[in-house]
């Protein structure tokens, strides 16, 4: 295991999360969240399987999800971001484990083209469970939507506008502005990556300063770049290349090698919350 990256705040491994997990303490992170592939054949870099056999996935899956809820403190928090077909033996997996269920979250997001002869696929699933009753829970509130041409509300609330909360809409289960990563310009890595809205809403959702989060799929590294805005200790490997991941959350310009701890170990100048993710 290969340390990539070292903050005041988290560690980068480079390397397969089995192999991290393995060393990894029982019931010591406050969060877990994992983007794993979807096993669509997607092309993230060299020696990357993103195309097994359906059951050699879900055993995959099972495997890291057990080691995932192993590390998890009593109390905390498991996200699970992935297509509804696989969720649904995903969260079987949670259950089976003793992890309490708290949502499936529909994240309305357009796949792409429509499928024939299926109804048209237009949301991810987050997978919400917790391991016991939940340390940390805040409910957000959204801003009450109105029209961006008048700048009146869209609804009427039933007569009842009077009396809705003034900090906004209770959040649901079902995320409507939670807008993909895809145009080139904003991505950090070829393939898609995930909105940095999605992880502040979960970890405003499940946790507080100071805890510890865990992400065993680095990928363009949206969930380090949060968790050192909000002030969160973090935990992360990625087993392709890393190096995008590094460049976002500090710039070349701020690394420099850490003494006698290999060339390979890069530590930023400066704090990295003090530092804009690109």
């Amino acid at each position: 295991m290969e340390l990539e990256l070292a903050t005041d705040l988290g560690k980068l491994y480079r390397g397969d999360c089995m192999d991290l997990l393995a060393e990894m303490e029982s019931d010591s992170v406050d969060v877990v969240f994992a983007d794993p592939p979807f096993n669509l054949g997607k092309d993230y870099g060299r020696g990357i399987t993103d195309e097994m056999k359906e059951h050699e996935y879900l055993d995959w899956s099972r495997a890291w999800i057990t080691e995932c809820a192993r590390v998890l403190a009593p109390g905390g928090a498991f996200f699970l971001y992935n297509l509804p077909k696989w969720n649904i033996s995903n969260g079987q997996s949670m259950l089976d484990l003793g992890l309490l269920f708290r949502h499936w979250v529909a994240i309305d997001i357009k796949f792409g083209l429509p499928i024939q002869k299926k109804l048209y696929p237009s949301h991810y699933s987050l997978l919400y469970f917790t391991k016991g009753k939940p340390k940390t829970f805040e409910r957000p509130r959204l801003p009450i939507d109105v029209c961006r041409h008048c700048g009146k509300d869209i609804k009427d609330y039933g007569g009842h506008r009077n009396k809705l909360h003034p900090d906004g809409i209770n959040l649901t289960d079902v995320w409507f502005d939670i807008s993909p990563v895809r145009h080139k310009r904003t991505k950090n890595r070829g393939a898609n990556e995930l909105s940095e809205k999605l992880l502040e809403r979960v970890l405003t959702i499940a946790s507080v300063p100071g805890d510890m989060v865990f992400d065993p799929f680095g990928g363009s590294g949206t969930t380090y770049a949060v968790a050192e805005k909000m002030h969160r200790r973090w935990i992360g490997v990625e087993i392709g290349d890393c190096s995008h991941i590094t460049n976002r959350l500090i710039g070349v310009e701020n690394v420099v090698d850490m003494p006698n701890a290999g060339d390979s170990v890069r530590k930023p100048r400066k704090r990295l919350d003090r530092i804009e993710a690109s």
